[in-house]
């Protein structure tokens, strides 16, 4: 038997669970949406007619978006011990 201190049953589960569908929904939120742009808004390249048919309401080209995603990977670190540390203090 393992203690489980003041939580209820399933309660790490539900918490676990929550992270998860906050983190599709802000992925979902950042999907683009619309009318898909025939030009890049940032370089003003053509995008690519399967490009355009794959995602719909695309606006950046293959190449500003990989350096949009990078930008946001470096930004959106997490630190999930840190984090774990100062829940249990």
């Amino acid at each position: 038997m393992v203690a489980g201190g003041w939580a209820r049953d399933g309660a790490v589960q539900d918490q676990i669970d929550a992270s998860v569908d906050d983190a599709v929904e802000r992925a979902r939120s950042q999907l683009p949406r619309g009318e898909s742009l025939r030009r890049c808004e940032d370089c003003y390249t053509d995008i690519p007619a399967a490009r355009r048919e794959a995602i719909p309401g695309v606006r950046l080209c293959v190449s500003c978006q990989a350096e949009r995603d990078a930008q946001q990977a470096n930004h959106s670190a997490y630190n999930r011990r840190a984090s774990k540390d100062s829940q249990l203090r």
